[in-house]
């Protein structure tokens, strides 16, 4: 009997958070200016790729050290363990996005890469990505962190992700954007 009383409120808490997680999603798309979600959907088109694929030019141009190149290798390789990655836990947890959950009164403010929302793949490379920058290029904090922190917010606020789904994607990033640094600690 107390092994489904448990179960019965891990159920209703699971069911409480999901509402809190809809209600913040609500709250930010409804509460948000429309320059605001005009600039938004073009910082999260940045983060699709482009931005950082750019950024990865810019250091192999520049960085003449070898550091650029070291940073696009670990770059590659954060990029190479997280697309798959997230894909799978996408495929595997079948989370809708907010603007298709049934009732939801959300819109995407532009289109969906694809069906599902758990984790953020957006804010699982920007973070990964930014993690691996910085290690190289902490000058760099003062540009890439507002961006990344923009790349998430925006997620939620274009109605694609709900609040879990940007935090998940930002754990899984700041664990592939500090990899690189552990694996040398340990071989190094």
């Amino acid at each position: 009997m107390d092994t489904a009383r448990a179960l019965l409120n891990i159920d209703r808490n699971v069911d409480r958070l999901a509402a809190l997680d809809l209600a913040a999603c609500r709250a930010m798309q409804r509460r948000t200016g429309e320059w605001v979600r005009t600039l938004l959907a073009l910082v999260s088109r940045g983060g699709d790729g482009w931005v950082w694929a750019s950024c990865a030019l810019v250091l192999l141009l520049l960085d003449a050290s070898g550091a650029g190149l070291v940073t696009v290798v670990e770059m590659a390789v954060a990029a190479a363990i997280g697309l798959p990655l997230y894909r799978v836990l996408k495929q595997r947890m079948a989370r809708p996005r907010p603007c298709a959950a049934a009732g939801s009164g959300l819109v995407a403010l532009v289109p969906a890469l694809d069906l599902y929302s758990f984790p953020s793949g957006h804010t699982l490379h920007a973070v990964a990505f930014t993690a691996v920058i910085l290690s190289h290029y902490p000058m760099l904090a003062w540009l890439l962190v507002p961006f990344s922190v923009l790349v998430a917010l925006s997620r939620v606020v274009l109605g694609l992700h709900y609040p879990s789904d940007v935090i998940a994607g930002a754990a899984l990033g700041s664990v592939l954007g500090l990899l690189p640094r552990l694996v040398d600690g340990v071989l190094g």
